[in-house]
């Protein structure tokens, strides 16, 4: 698997924004790491495409599939699609800035979406919040929605089809730790679910 130089990933940086919001902000100043089968960037048209057994690292983000395309809008916004081989899942890791905290991402095909600062993941979708290093929330369904601005996420299962089958969501959500009263900091920003967590209609 060949390891790009810095002189060729100095062609694709516009990767650089397509990460949420949520990272790490230092994230952002870190250097870019891609390791792939093949790369194709299109700089007319400001589109990157990464094939084969892809990883990419930034600082504490961390992003496998077996394809990464990357494009850029002509008002400077990225938008990133990671799809994964056959009979596996794409992943996606960062650390969210400025709490012990560490969002793992993984499903068939997931998409972020910076105008609206927004991940979707899409079959066999899960997503996990590790705080501290200890599992404290988990989600999966067929289709995982991310809102970083509003902190929200929606989850739907996969509909029944009239012989069955279909899925249902699954969550386990952490009650959140309570500072101790003589400190006064306030708590860790929660991840926080929709008000309904149903199956698609």
């Amino acid at each position: 698997m060949p390891q790009f130089s810095p002189l060729i990933l100095s062609a694709v940086l516009l990767l650089a924004g397509a990460v949420p919001a949520w990272a790490e902000k230092a994230d952002r100043f870190k250097p870019l790491n891609a390791e792939a089968d093949a790369m194709r960037h299109d700089e007319l048209k400001q589109h990157t495409l990464f094939t084969g057994n892809v990883i990419i690292t930034k600082g504490t983000i961390v992003l496998r599939g077996e394809r990464v395309e990357v494009s850029q809008t002509p008002d400077g916004y990225q938008r990133a699609i990671i799809t994964a081989a056959p009979g596996k899942v794409a992943f996606w890791r960062n650390k969210r800035d400025g709490v012990d905290e560490t969002i793992e991402a993984e499903a068939e095909l997931i998409e972020y979406d910076g105008k609206a600062d927004v991940v979707q993941l899409t079959r066999k979708a899960v997503l996990r919040r590790f705080a501290s290093g200890t599992l404290a929330d988990e989600t999966s369904g067929a289709v995982i929605r991310y809102d970083n601005g509003r902190e929200l996420f929606t989850v739907d299962g996969e509909p029944r089809n009239l012989g069955g089958g279909g899925t249902r969501v699954r969550a386990q959500l952490s009650p959140r730790q309570q500072p101790p009263a003589a400190s006064g900091a306030p708590g860790a920003p929660a991840l926080r679910p929709s008000p309904a967590l149903s199956p698609q209609k």
